[in-house]
């Protein structure tokens, strides 16, 4: 296996981890255990029966909570605790035996990629909540997991696509990224108003639930920035 491939394979594993470990682990476990993959020695383990058994099992799980708002959400903070260090170290283990130095260099890149990919999901998963019906919930959620099986299949077969199309990825996240965090912090200021903090002014009845999340909503405009008073 070249160099491409193997960095295609480590930074692959590491991004689907992000997005759906569980699905991650079946789908190595199961190529690997058809002999449609050979696994580098540090992960073998993954095409054992019992390994297989355990990452569809849990594949299930998650993939029923991933339907339901809310749920996903908390599904999703608590996995932030799993799936990076899971990306991290699948991605150190996708490096073989070459060296102590690659080894670490993979393991802080892939739990840095696992990161990205984990809180754009995670992130978005949040900002479509607000949205009353649960479809755009489920398209979101199978999407994702069409994404891990051909992101992976694309790393595998196609290494040089993958990593140009995860060089997009990249990009297209750090734009996002600053959008879903502004995103994410009105969602908790209109929750605060709503249980604890100071009503919010009374919308339209031609407003649509999404626009509650806008910034006129809040009170304040996006410019806005606190200003000290001089005593």
């Amino acid at each position: 296996m070249g160099i491409v491939e193997t960095i295609a394979i480590s930074m692959g594993m590491a991004w689907a981890s992000g997005i759906n470990l569980y699905a991650t682990l079946a789908t190595l476990g199961i190529l690997g255990a058809t002999g449609n993959l050979a696994l580098p020695p540090g992960l073998e383990v993954l095409a054992d029966p019992m390994v297989i058994m355990a990452a569809c099992f849990m594949y299930v799980v998650e993939f029923f909570a991933d339907k339901v708002p809310g749920v996903d959400t908390t599904w999703d903070t608590l996995h932030t605790f799993i799936r990076i260090p899971a990306g991290a170290i699948l991605a150190a283990g996708a490096i073989g035996d070459v060296s102590p130095a690659a080894e670490v260099a993979a393991l802080i890149a892939g739990g840095a990629l696992a990161t990205v990919s984990h809180g754009v999901k995670s992130g978005t998963r949040v900002l479509i909540n607000t949205s009353p019906e649960p479809f755009s919930n489920w398209g979101a959620s199978v999407t994702e997991d069409i994404l891990v099986l051909a992101g992976l299949g694309t790393a595998i077969y196609q290494p040089t696509v993958f990593l140009a199309l995860l060089v997009v990825f990249l990009v297209l996240a750090i734009w996002m990224l600053p959008k879903i965090w502004r995103g994410i912090r009105r969602v908790f200021g209109v929750l605060a108003r709503l249980f604890g903090g100071k009503p919010s002014e009374p919308l339209p009845k031609s407003a649509s639930f999404r626009d509650a999340f806008k910034p006129a909503a809040l009170g304040k405009s996006d410019g806005d920035t606190p200003k000290l008073e001089r005593s």
